[in-house]
């Protein structure tokens, strides 16, 4: 099988999921995991998790956290607000796992490590989401996509942990290290990003524009991108998180080409995205015992609760009403491809065995499947006729 043909199978298949997510669920997440469930290992084998399927699909997350990124204000994304939620949305998902997975007879390893599994949070499945409402702009948008990014770092830091522990040892200082390299990359990109590349941008565009090549500033600014996610990694935190601090660097530059052009590819790598979770699921790999199909319903109704009284109440102390507050904790809620890193991560390193591994996967795709739903219930979005 040739690489073009692999190519276009999985881009085939991708935009046929965004057009049946939008068409019917009126989600692009929702379509394009489940159509990635029916064309994958699980059901009808046509598609399998190949480095070329994984190399596009963090592509799509890239420029979909850029293009999100862009619509947003430093200033009202990283504030206390944020951080108090994310530590809520930590904390108690990290307790309470440890709590659940001890319960059920797991060693201490195992429990802190399904523990940390459940403090993720996916901000590009609920950033698409957010965006199909028309809701970016909003108080609740920016708490939850701040939030989703501290959690990030909080996440870092607790996955750390346990691969000090896995190694037998655990040190303050490293711990200190990562958290004051990551501070330093969010600020220092920002005001980087906002004080030289805008205005750099600003006259590339006008120089692109007077030698009729309007296209090129919308490449350089991807090119920012990608350098920030190249950073993002480099420093251990997420690709993801570096595209979005390069897009809320550049918010203030106004070049429609920028954000049109984004947008498009966003669409397009964003749909291999969202199939590759669907791939990612065998579901014939999966235990059928009654013992691991009662784990998998703890582990999922735990994750979704915790998550989201861990933000409603600090959201709801801080002044946001009780239904933001319930937007916000919902919108918290999916794991998305973090957990699937995380446990994928433990499976590799021995913490943890198949069985865990396959009932972290489950609750992932049951909290990323699900999140898209409930969020559209609480905002109320219409039906367009059909």
């Amino acid at each position: 099988m040739t690489i073009e043909f692999q190519l276009s199978i999985v881009l085939l298949v991708a935009l046929f999921g965004y057009i049946v997510g939008t068409r019917f669920s009126r989600s692009v997440v929702v379509g394009a995991i489940l159509v990635g469930l029916l064309m994958g290992p699980s059901a009808l084998g046509i598609i399998t998790y190949t480095p070329t399927v994984e190399a596009l699909a963090h592509i799509g997350a890239i420029f979909l956290l850029f293009v999100v990124g862009l619509e947003c204000n430093f200033k009202e994304i990283y504030n206390a607000r944020s951080a108090l939620i994310a530590a809520g949305g930590v904390i108690l998902p990290w307790i309470s796992g440890w709590w659940l997975a001890t319960f059920f007879g797991y060693s201490f390893e195992q429990a802190f490590f399904i523990g940390v599994a459940l403090t993720a949070t996916s901000i590009a499945i609920t950033a698409q989401v957010l965006s199909e409402l028309g809701k970016l702009d909003t108080l609740v948008a920016k708490a939850i996509i701040g939030a989703a990014v501290v959690d990030d770092i909080l996440g870092l830091l607790a996955l750390s942990v346990v691969k000090q522990v896995a190694a037998g040892t655990v040190s303050v200082e490293a711990i200190s290290v990562i958290a004051i390299t990551a501070f330093v990359f969010i600020v220092g990109g920002v005001l980087f990003g906002s004080r030289v590349a805008v205005p750099f941008l600003a006259r590339f565009d006008a120089w692109a524009n007077k030698h009729e090549r309007p296209n090129l500033t919308f490449f350089a600014a991807v090119t920012f991108a990608f350098f920030y996610s190249a950073v993002a990694e480099l420093v251990g935190l997420s690709a993801v998180v570096g595209a979005f601090l390069a897009g809320v660097s550049l918010t203030a530059l106004k070049v429609r080409s920028c954000r049109e052009g984004a947008a498009y590819f966003e669409i397009v790598f964003s749909a291999v995205f969202f199939l590759s979770l669907g791939i990612l699921i065998y579901f014939h790999s999966f235990p059928l015992s009654t013992a691991f199909l009662a784990f998998v319903v703890a582990l999922t109704v735990i994750a979704a609760l915790s998550k989201m009284v861990g933000c409603i109440l600090p959201s709801y102390a801080l002044g946001l009403t009780g239904r933001e507050s319930l937007q916000v904790g919902v919108g918290m809620v999916p794991r998305g491809e973090i957990a699937f890193i995380v446990a994928l991560f433990g499976l590799s390193a021995g913490l943890i065995g198949q069985e865990v591994y396959s009932a972290i996967l489950l609750m992932s795709l049951l909290t990323t499947v699900s999140a898209p739903f409930a969020l559209r219930l609480l905002f109320h979005k219409p039906r367009a006729a059909v």
